[in-house]
């Protein structure tokens, strides 16, 4: 008597398809799982067995093979409990073969029977999507499994349900309402009072992708200019709204609200480990701060107080757009291109008021945290003072982020006329074509490589976001002095004055 179930395991962010075959045969009574199954994986035998019991169907007393396919895979976690339950049902003649046939079964048991919900269900249900013509869920994974498209989904709260449904004695369940959740609207960039140049500095970060560095004294609005960047972006399209709310269900942070349409924002304290930012681990592989952050974006405040060997980490995703994590058991990719910003103090002190109190000593130590590579990798690196106290208590709002998301928005269009989202996504060899430079541009670019003051990725950085200037006015045509100054004057205003690097 042998049965094969379709199901689905987790490694990343990827779902993998998984085949449950279930030999039932003669022999002591006994349940073994092999096909490299984890410690969560094994302990299925106990809870499939008390929930078959549970809802008052019969248990086979005989020796139960089950092979999980491919056996090359290692298999995680809980989710495989109702395929093998099923497999188990299938073999012993209580349910029907070809009532499972095309039909994924993803979901952990209760030892009373009860069908729960797993981690990871939106990359799960995608794993199986060419394989099969629908999957079966919890209730409250419903929702969540019904964001592939092209399958049918359907929902079985226990698991006398389930078999009742498959056996044709009553019909399926109807899954339950998706909850109604509005959303908040962004924090509007009215709110920031004064700081004209930091304004316009969030602005072109948004509409160019840039990655940006604000450095400045306390209460002088580096966090409130932060948090406002994610309003100005535009909704993530649909290839990449659903590889983000495939990355937010790997990581256990689905929202109830379907696709992930708008830019994740994600903000780790400064004491989160490599792991967490970056990462993996031993087993379960999970996908960490940078990838939450994938499409949207990554804000560390209190920049020097991160451990160098992590902000240090950030170096190779900020490149790539990925991350590739190694370990002995497992290798996943995990998609990583997020825009980074950044706020830091120019010393430990602050400075406190009545000027900077720290030793120079102190003060070489803070610095040093921040590598001159990853520093180089900031396209605007912009100094931020305490803002005037008539902008503070009386001052005119700014435009608000609606009427600055619409320049955004034309400007991320014209980008796209180039063959990317954004114009810090410019090949390096298409710069000539898309940002070419006038005479005088480009003997001031050379003027500043030769005095050591700008990398060869620094030069490449400032093109693009000239260009990103030059489109938010309207532009076209070679990048000209003007252009180029404002992005060099945006990259060196905290680059050389407040952290003391070239730029």
């Amino acid at each position: 008597m042998l049965a094969s179930v379709p199901a689905a395991t987790l490694l990343g962010v990827t779902g993998h398809p998984v085949q449950v075959e279930v030999y039932v045969g003669n022999g002591l009574p006994s349940l073994s799982i092999v096909g490299l199954p984890d410690a969560s994986c094994r302990e299925a035998r106990d809870r499939v067995r008390a929930a078959v019991l549970s809802s008052d169907l019969d248990w086979p007393p005989r020796r139960i093979t089950v092979n999980l396919a491919p056996s090359a895979l290692h298999k995680l976690g809980t989710g495989l409990d109702l395929a093998l339950a099923v497999g188990v049902l299938v073999a012993t003649g209580t349910v029907p073969a070809e009532a499972v046939a095309r039909w994924a079964f993803l979901g952990e048991l209760g030892l009373d029977g009860s069908v729960r919900s797993v981690r990871g269900m939106v990359p799960l249900v995608a794993g199986v999507r060419d394989r099969v013509d629908g999957v079966v869920v919890a209730p409250a994974a419903a929702a969540e499994a019904g964001v592939i498209p092209g399958l049918e989904v359907r929902c079985a709260s226990t698991l006398t349900e389930l078999v009742a449904a498959l056996r044709v004695e009553r019909p399926w369940p109807d899954p339950p309402d998706a909850p109604v959740v509005e959303e908040p609207p962004p924090p509007d960039i009215a709110d920031v009072r004064g700081q004209a140049l930091g304004r316009r500095a969030m602005e072109i970060a948004a509409a160019g992708g840039h990655h940006v560095l604000l450095a400045g004294p306390p209460g002088s609005g580096k966090t409130l200019l932060a948090t406002r960047l994610p309003g100005l972006l535009p909704d993530l399209d649909d290839d990449v709204a659903l590889e983000v709310t495939q990355i937010h269900s790997a990581a256990g942070a689905t929202p109830s609200t379907g696709l992930v349409r708008r830019p994740p924002f994600r903000a780790p304290h400064h004491t989160a480990s490599a792991v967490a930012l970056i990462g993996g681990g031993t087993v379960a592989m999970r996908p960490g701060e940078v990838s939450c952050a994938h499409g949207g974006v990554l804000f560390c405040d209190e920049l020097g107080e991160f451990p160098p060997s992590v902000l240090d980490a950030l170096r190779q995703p900020l490149e790539d757009g990925v991350v590739r994590v190694s370990r002995a058991r497992a290798s996943v990719t995990y998609p990583a291109r997020f825009q980074l910003v950044a706020a830091t103090n120019p010393c430990p002190c602050g400075p406190a008021p009545g000027g900077c109190r720290c030793s120079e000593n102190s003060r070489g130590r803070y610095l040093r945290r921040l590598s001159g590579p990853l520093l180089d990798r900031f396209d605007l690196r912009v100094e931020i003072d305490r803002p005037e106290p008539g902008d503070l208590l009386g001052g005119e709002p700014g435009e608000p982020t609606a009427v600055v998301a619409g320049r955004v928005r034309r400007a991320r269009a014209r980008a796209a006329e180039r063959g990317v989202a954004c114009n810090a996504l410019l090949p390096a060899p298409k710069l000539e074509r898309w940002a070419p430079l006038t005479a005088s541009a480009r003997r001031l670019l050379e003027a500043l490589m030769r005095d050591g003051r700008l990398s060869g990725r620094g030069v490449e950085r400032i093109r693009r976001v000239a260009r990103t200037a030059a489109d938010l006015d309207g532009r076209d045509g070679p990048l000209d002095d003007e252009q180029v100054a404002i992005a060099l004057a945006l990259r060196s205003s905290a680059g050389t004055a407040a952290l003391g690097v070239a730029s």
